[in-house]
């Protein structure tokens, strides 16, 4: 498989991993350090992730649970004086979160592909 594939196959994993097969319990418990419902997500994404990335899946696992944490998304916000959340209504800086989620777990997604083409594997 070319980056490319592993790029693409691996968004359609992470896509599938964190939003058909995420349930409440997982959603509203896994930014809690050490709760099981993150460890059970993250684990859910490495198995999603394992046919494009066999072994190297565990460390994407890992890395999209310490991202779901919220910590490196509220620190970077932070850092970039990004809209913050807590606005009335319609919240925007709720909205600047989810999205800069999304392409942490996604960058980390592209990073592994890009290492696994410059590797030759």
């Amino acid at each position: 498989m070319t980056a490319t594939d592993k790029m693409v196959w691996g968004l359609v994993a992470h896509l599938i991993a964190d939003w058909p097969l995420q349930n409440d319990w997982m959603a509203k418990h896994k930014a809690k350090p050490g709760h099981p419902a993150g460890i059970v997500h993250a684990a859910i994404h490495g198995a999603a992730l394992a046919p494009v990335f066999r072994w190297k899946a565990l460390p994407l696992a890992l890395a999209h649970y310490v991202i779901d944490l919220r910590v490196p998304v509220a620190k970077w916000s932070a850092f970039m004086r990004q809209t913050q959340p807590g606005g009335e209504g319609y919240d925007i800086g709720l909205e600047v979160r989810f999205w800069t989620d999304q392409v942490f777990h996604i960058a980390s997604i592209a990073v592994l592909a890009l290492s696994e083409k410059e590797a030759g594997a």
